[in-house]
């Protein structure tokens, strides 16, 4: 849908703003705010009077800009340290510190749920001026943030980004009067609303897909082809019955060499021999846009350990990923972090096959297992050593393997399909609230039909 445009139109002065429609003010974001408050992480909680819930970064709904408490961190605070720092409906929230390269620090969401609460350290709850509307502004925050207005007031200190709330708020941006400020906010809500409502649906449609991948991986590696054939119990809970002509085997007697990269710390340099960790490895593929590489001289001393080479099958050991299956597919020299554990297959067995088995959902249920039972979410060699996998006869695997690489292409097809429908409405999201709270576009027309 298009919107026209306001019929008159003034030089902003700000660069990120460019022109304003004519009746806009031009001031500081600092106008927008009375009080800006650091909060407070407290103590473990008590099961007292002063137990609160406490909302921390992880708690930003960075998508519909609002506070996520479905299960709030509750800290103890006492009702001192509580002055000035209580959250209220219609609060802002601003990240100060934390942040990334890909996600740097400086997120605004609206604290909308109506339980008193306080705000972490890493936080500040803004109160928002009466002449100011909250919900106008955490879209304004949201379009500052999109063209990364914010990056000009982040400190980096010891690794971390810390935002300079007080530069932040110097930076300027248009006001419209406050009736309109209430308009623009009505119609993002609600036309945002439309557009978070397809992304959902489309993010169903890739879980599914994931669930549909990993069932028909899991039927292949584990019953074959074959509906017809002869099973025989595996003698395994989450296996089950098993092709009676299949041998049961661990993947430890279908490997040449289990082991996984240096634990060390090494010097990284500029170029080198690429460094990969557990991040670098992706479902399948691993991605060569290694940003870390080592010395030829540390790189030797790596590979006396571990050296990955074609064909090899790798397992994210640690980590967010753990459970991860990748395979080398290029012949390109890299050294390996601990937090990978590297399988040499023996010559007769695929890895491609050995990928799929190993992403079938009993052997993930082992490897979940594993990992669950350690503090550190973490498997070791000896868990990936022990996986049971069914081996089918060596014709029966190529074929199964071939299946297997078509099926899952299409299922791959869909899924980045509705990714690339994801990435382009949450583009169309952010170019929507940009032209609005820049007055690009004018919703005031849109908001009356609405009405009507």
């Amino acid at each position: 849908m298009s919107f026209p445009r306001y019929p008159k139109y003034k030089p902003s002065g700000v660069e990120w703003l460019g022109d304003v429609p004519e009746h806009w003010g031009i001031d500081r974001i600092k106008r927008s705010t009375i009080a800006s408050q650091n909060g407070i992480w407290g103590d473990e909680p008590q099961q007292d009077e002063n137990d609160i819930p406490c909302v921390r970064v992880a708690d930003f709904d960075r998508q519909r800009l609002r506070v996520q408490l479905k299960e709030p961190t509750i800290r103890n605070v006492t009702a001192k340290e509580r002055e000035g720092r209580v959250l209220s409906q219609g609060d802002l929230l601003l990240e100060k510190s934390g942040g990334g390269e890909n996600q740097p620090v400086g997120c605004v969401v609206l604290y909308d749920d109506t339980r008193p609460a306080v705000c972490s350290n890493f936080v500040a709850r803004v109160k928002v001026a009466p002449e100011a509307n909250n919900s106008f502004w955490r879209y304004l925050h949201a379009a500052a943030y999109a063209v990364r207005l914010n990056t000009r007031s982040i400190k980096q200190t010891s690794g971390i980004q810390n935002l300079d709330a007080s530069q932040y708020f110097d930076e300027r941006a248009g006001f419209p009067p406050l009736s309109e400020q209430t308009a623009i906010a009505t119609f993002l809500y609600r036309d945002t609303a439309k557009i978070d409502s397809l992304i959902t649906e489309q993010q169903r449609l890739i879980e599914l897909l994931k669930e549909k991948r990993q069932a028909v991986i899991s039927h292949a590696v584990t019953k074959g082809l074959n509906p017809n054939v002869p099973m025989k119990p595996s003698g395994i809970e989450w296996l089950g019955d098993v092709p009676a002509h299949w041998q049961i085997r661990r993947l430890k007697q279908l490997a040449q060499k289990l082991t996984d990269g240096e634990h060390i710390s090494p010097s990284i340099c500029q170029d080198g021999i690429p460094l990969l960790s557990a991040k670098d490895v992706r479902d399948w593929a691993i991605d060569y846009q290694i940003d870390k590489f080592v010395t030829i001289e540390d790189a030797n001393q790596f590979w006396k350990r571990c050296r990955p080479e074609k064909g090899d099958v790798l397992v994210v050991s640690r980590g967010a990923t753990v459970g991860r299956i990748g395979v080398v597919t290029q012949s390109i020299p890299f050294c390996l972090m601990g937090s990978v554990i590297l399988c040499k297959p023996l010559q007769d067995y695929n890895a491609t096959f050995l990928y799929y088995a190993l992403n079938a959902k009993h052997a993930q249920t082992s490897l979940w297992f594993s990992s669950a039972s350690s503090a550190q979410q973490a498997i070791y060699i000896r868990d990936v050593a022990e996986v049971t996998l069914p081996l089918p006869p060596s014709a029966e695997r190529a074929v199964i393997t071939e299946f297997l690489t078509s099926e899952t292409a299409k299922l791959d097809t869909l899924t980045t399909e509705a990714q690339r429908a994801i990435d382009l409405l949450q583009e169309r999201r952010t170019a929507l609230i940009s032209a609005a709270v820049t007055g690009q576009i004018d919703v005031r027309l849109h908001n009356s039909h609405h009405r009507t």
